[in-house]
């Protein structure tokens, strides 16, 4: 039974990758930040099949604990500060998380299992102002937020200690990948559950920024075994992994109102405050060497995903008190 260590197993990415290994038959241990609380709505249904122990990635001696306890022969850094907006107005901590943390997890590797393989949560917002469409491993970054700039760190750092101390080390370059388990705050999500809002009467209209910049979305399901299938290639190398479709946050509106029969135009307003300082307008990915590698493709498409998304939270606001 092989171990897969698992940082940021809470989130989005990591409870559909812990659903993947498990179904795999491995072991997998998730660290966790010690809190007075611990948030489990996503792995609550996998909860009594995970390992859990206690980890930071601001202690570097708690990484290295947790490795030696754990003995993993797989390691996947999903835990970031992730959500670009809050970059902005944190910007040292997102440092410390999204790019130093790297380093630290990578250290911890290094000498408590140097023998395991390690796989990097890289990012399309690397790319940012993008020097050329579609976005390929070899296209240079040019990132346009706090955290952009510290994903860069995190990639370049991973590639640093592949090539320096021989260790099995990815990265893998996700463009947007969504599910009804993304959080509140990103744009897809805050679409959906706006949605379902609406439709249950409960709000009147949805505020957001740049209807036109344009995403490559993807359902994370599928995106967590491209992440799985990378640390199983013989020799380690980085990917890129997206749709290779890009698609409007004005289209993914219209799609989310349209699968409760509304207008989108009759509730969305375009606001200011949601625009950011450095805006980046389109992100599109080429997957091919993906597909050529790992035989890894998507296999729910854009319009599947949004319905998922909204028919999910439909589901929650019906059962709100005096919902049905």
């Amino acid at each position: 039974m092989p171990t897969a260590l698992i940082t940021g197993i809470t989130g989005q990415d990591g409870s559909y990758l812990a659903e993947l290994l498990l179904a795999k038959g491995y072991r997998v241990v998730g660290v966790i930040r010690r809190s007075s609380t611990t948030p489990f709505e996503r792995i609550g249904h996998i909860a009594e099949r995970i390992e859990f122990v206690s980890a930071d990635l601001l202690d570097q001696h708690s990484l290295v604990d947790a490795m030696r306890d754990a003995q993993p022969d797989e390691i996947y850094n999903l835990a970031a500060q992730s959500f670009v907006q809050t970059s902005w107005t944190q910007p040292v901590l997102t440092g410390e998380f999204t790019a130093l943390g790297v380093t630290r997890v990578l250290e911890a590797m290094k000498k408590a299992a140097p023998d395991a393989r390690f796989y990097q949560a890289s990012s399309s917002e690397q790319f940012g102002k993008v020097v050329e469409t579609p976005q390929r491993e070899s296209t240079p970054f040019y990132p346009r937020s706090p955290y952009g700039v510290a994903k860069v760190y995190g990639h370049w750092i991973t590639v640093n200690y592949r090539e320096s101390f021989g260790l099995y080390a990815v990265s893998g370059i996700l463009f947007n990948h969504e599910s009804e388990r993304r959080g509140l705050e990103f744009v897809t999500r805050k679409i959906s559950d706006a949605v379902a809002r609406i439709s249950c009467g409960l709000q009147k209209e949805l505020r957001l920024g740049n209807l036109d910049a344009r995403r490559d979305w993807g359902f994370a399901g599928d995106y967590v075994d491209a992440m799985w299938r990378m640390l199983q290639q013989p020799e380690p190398d980085d990917y890129v992994i997206g749709t290779g479709v890009t698609w409007s946050v004005r289209d993914f509106c219209e799609a989310a109102f349209n699968v409760v029969g509304l207008d989108y135009r009759e509730h969305v307003v375009q606001d200011e405050r949601f625009f950011r300082p450095a805006e980046v307008d389109l992100l599109v990915a080429d997957p091919s060497k993906a597909r050529e590698r790992l035989g890894w493709a998507p296999q729910v498409s854009f319009e599947q995903l949004v319905q998922r998304m909204v028919e999910a939270d439909l589901d929650r606001c019906r059962q709100l008190p005096g919902k049905r």
